[in-house]
């Protein structure tokens, strides 16, 4: 199992998780709907208002996730990043990989 970090501009949090919820690719999404983004972005130093999207999927689903983000994301470059789940509450890792779709 993997969690998922990814941003996006606050009008498209909604829509991207509905998106990646219906289509099976993800069994949760928590959206943080405010962080403060500080990067640097074509030799700028840039600050943005942002939701941070933590997502908890299958790992042989990140692969499409990412694909899938980038498609409906309106970044130049999409920050789609996982980590690996390596203990949690049995049940709950099991329903994770039971709503969501297995390759």
């Amino acid at each position: 199992m993997r969690v998922v970090f990814s941003t996006c501009p606050k009008d498209q949090a909604e829509r991207i998780t509905k998106i990646l919820l219906e289509e099976k690719l993800v069994a949760c999404v928590n959206i943080i709907p405010s962080v403060q983004s500080h990067y640097t972005w074509k030799g700028e130093i840039c600050h943005d208002e942002e939701s941070l999207l933590i997502i908890k999927t299958r790992e042989e689903l990140i692969q499409t996730i990412i694909t899938k983000i980038n498609e409906i994301h309106p970044y130049e470059t999409v920050e789609v990043i996982s980590f690996e789940i390596k203990e949690g509450d049995p049940s709950y890792l099991r329903w994770i990989a039971d709503v969501t779709k297995s390759l």
